[in-house]
């Protein structure tokens, strides 16, 4: 299945870059046409630089290099100016890739000189094979529609436990969130965990912030924690796939791991093990590398101290930046 994708993936992707590359060109020409000197300019640099190199590779020659640069100066200062005269920008000459970082091929060249597989390519295949089952809309879901007007401005410290209304602390939480963003790559920078009751906008808020990562070409996996567990499960006793195997890789390693549904899952020790691992691990790995994790749940403090293994919730506590929500089911206020 995982080499289907990946096969599925590289040829759009070979599609895309021959798009992008084929649109430069008809621009390009089309710009030739309007502007006869433009063509006759990058004609001269592409045969300057030529006729430069071969004049090298016979013997090296400092006056030939400075005379090289100097006339490449020129031409392109003639170029500017004539963009700049017709108002165009150099970029509309050049190729509008989806992904600057890799050009729309996929890989991307390492510090060491190899070949490595572009995180856009990667969040592709995480959302072909992992994030199938994620129940929130990524396009509809920003910070930008975040409503704090769904929340009550009414405090009520017998029914929430809080002397903030839902609004005040909706607030604190979304700056909570703001500053998980602003500071993801620093190792010292908390995970966050998601507590209270349905529709509260726990859900929502974990999209946001998916969104604003992805836009910084950061990789991202959501998993609901049953489906993740079974899966771990299934990966130990070798019943699953090389997908299920690369998954198990990715949990550890991906920059943003978002596990939902924390406690709706059958538990029992081998699960509480594995779930323990993945919390653990991942904290280590932060030392190391800029990855963080949320984790979203119905369940309260207390409740996961009562449901877990005390290592689990001690890992949380610790290394966990805890947001509480309370209020009213604001599903109801958007119907």
């Amino acid at each position: 299945m995982a080499n289907t994708n990946l096969k599925q993936l590289l040829t759009e992707y070979e599609k895309k870059r021959y798009e992008a590359l084929r649109s430069a060109e008809e621009r390009k020409e089309s710009l030739y046409f309007r502007i006869p000197r433009l063509k006759e300019i990058d004609s001269e640099i592409s045969l300057l630089t030529i006729r430069t190199a071969k004049d090298l590779l016979k013997q090296k020659n400092d006056i030939l290099l400075k005379k090289l640069n100097h006339e490449l100066t020129v031409l392109r200062q003639e170029k500017e100016k004539i963009l700049k005269e017709n108002h165009i920008e150099k970029k509309e000459l050049e190729p509008q890739f989806e992904c600057n970082l890799c050009q729309d091929t996929g890989y991307i060249t390492d510090s060491n000189f190899n070949s490595i597989m572009c995180n856009c390519l990667k969040q592709r295949l995480f959302d072909l094979e992992y994030n199938k089952s994620n129940v929130y809309n990524l396009s509809q879901q920003t910070f930008q529609n975040f409503n704090f007007h769904y929340y009550s401005q009414e405090i009520n410290s017998e029914k929430y436990h809080s002397d903030l209304s839902p609004q005040e602390n909706i607030k604190l939480i979304y700056d909570i969130c703001m500053n998980f963003l602003e500071n993801f790559d620093d190792p010292n920078e908390k995970n966050l965990l998601f507590t209270g009751n349905t529709g509260l906008g726990k859900t929502f808020l974990s999209s946001c912030i998916a969104n604003e990562l992805l836009k910084k070409g950061k990789t991202v996996l959501y998993q609901t924690a049953p489906v993740m567990l079974d899966e771990i499960i299934n990966y130990r006793f070798s019943k699953g796939t090389s997908s299920t195997n690369d998954l198990y890789d990715h949990l550890l390693n991906v920059d943003l791991l978002i596990i939902d549904d924390l406690g709706t899952e059958c538990m029992n020790q081998m699960k509480f093990t594995e779930l323990f691992n993945v919390i653990n691990t991942r904290l280590l790995n932060q030392n190391q590398k800029s990855i963080k994790t949320i984790i979203s749940t119905n369940l309260s403090l207390q409740n996961l101290y009562s449901n877990y293994d005390e290592r689990i919730v001690s890992r949380i506590v610790g290394y966990y930046n805890i947001c509480y929500f309370f209020g009213e089911d604001i599903r109801f206020k958007i119907r």
